[in-house]
């Protein structure tokens, strides 16, 4: 594939309308950006995961030997709890967001939590 190629691919649209999950374009905009970020976070992750699979098992570590690594079942059930927790700290204040809206109680400012804080 050419640099071009890539290009083109990265830059492409999906087809339909894009969904929006706030109502300031600026979030979505962060957001988008925060999820690309921690998406190649991941990638890296997963490749250091290998390599040093790799080298305990003794293997060589090339670039061939990485792209054809297949993880067994342990391993892939490792980097999907790994993925599972990366993506709850991520999206932990959206969570928590989500939960005062459903919750009152726990729909607290951070100056009360503060002021609790300093009466206990």
């Amino acid at each position: 594939m050419t640099n071009l190629d890539v290009n083109t691919l990265a830059n492409a649209k999906a087809k339909g309308k894009r969904p929006y999950f706030f109502d300031d374009p600026a979030v979505e905009r962060v957001l988008s950006i925060t999820m690309a970020v921690a998406t190649e976070v991941a990638v890296l992750r997963e490749r250091m995961d290998t390599i040093e699979r790799l080298m305990e098992s003794g293997q060589p570590v090339t670039k061939a030997a990485i792209d054809a690594f297949k993880p067994d079942d342990n391993a892939a059930r490792e980097r999907q709890e790994w993925h599972a927790a990366y993506v709850a700290r991520i999206l932990r204040i959206v969570q928590q967001e989500l939960q005062a809206l459903e919750n009152d109680a726990l729909n607290v400012s951070s100056q009360d939590l503060a002021d609790r804080q300093l009466a206990d």
